[in-house]
């Protein structure tokens, strides 16, 4: 879901099933109260079940998440989106994104797991990333002028994308564009053909570091724990 220190730790994270069901789960009735039930026209549910449908989640709870989200049932989504910011060991910066039914349950517990870090205040480390709109995809035609088609969907930038999401004999692309033009960049992508992996905002390190082996496994055992918590939504680390 877009970080960019997780890519080593998805194998250990892809056993962790209940919970990577539970965050793709919400993620889809998120999506779909902001956008629409419809992946035609909601990049962000489409990117969303795509994750789901690769995690092995099944079709009723998809279906079940979709409805709630999108207010088809009488249940309603209580979710509030809180941002914490602060440092994991060796002063790496951290933006920890959560969704969370009852704020007064998650900021404590939060607070226990950056004992190993520090916890900061609103804004003392967001400004270490850009808060950009980002749309990973791939395209069947490995010769597709990607930079023409970023600048067509409103895009800012686009580098070349590798990864087991991208399929064999496909290019991939990772589109960067302002947070307002993210709708408007993921819709013009997918009518060029782009199938998208990812669409979505996200905190993107301005200066990563680069550490040694050693305290880069203190930092990232410090940015699983975070990641293991059921109100975490997204986290993202200054660290290459």
């Amino acid at each position: 879901m877009g970080a960019q220190w997780k890519q080593a730790l998805r194998e250990v994270n892809a056993q962790k099933k209940g919970k990577i069901t539970g965050k793709l789960v919400r993620e889809i009735m998120v999506a779909a109260k902001l956008g629409g039930p419809d992946p035609a026209l909601n990049a962000r549910l489409y990117a969303a079940l795509e994750s789901a449908r690769k995690a092995s989640v099944t079709r009723e709870t998809i279906d079940r998440a979709i409805k709630k989200g999108s207010g088809q049932l009488d249940e309603k989504i209580t979710f509030e989106n809180v941002v914490y910011e602060g440092f994991a060991p060796h002063r790496v910066p951290v933006v920890v994104e959560c969704l969370t039914d009852n704020r007064n349950r998650t900021a404590p517990e939060i607070r226990v797991l950056f004992k190993n870090g520090q916890l900061g205040q609103p804004g003392s480390t967001a400004f270490l990333f850009e808060h950009l709109g980002v749309v990973e995809a791939s395209h069947p035609d490995m010769a597709r002028d990607a930079e023409t088609d970023a600048i067509e969907s409103g895009a800012d930038n686009v580098t070349q994308f590798t990864g087991e999401d991208v399929p064999e004999g496909h290019q991939g692309a990772t589109f960067t564009c302002a947070i307002t033009a993210l709708d408007a960049a993921s819709k013009g992508l997918v009518k060029a053909g782009w199938k998208t992996i990812a669409s979505e905002m996200r905190y993107i390190a301005k200066n990563p570091a680069d550490l040694p082996e050693a305290q880069r496994k203190e930092v990232l055992d410090f940015l699983n724990a975070l990641d293991d918590h059921d109100d975490v939504h997204r986290v993202y680390a200054g660290l290459k």
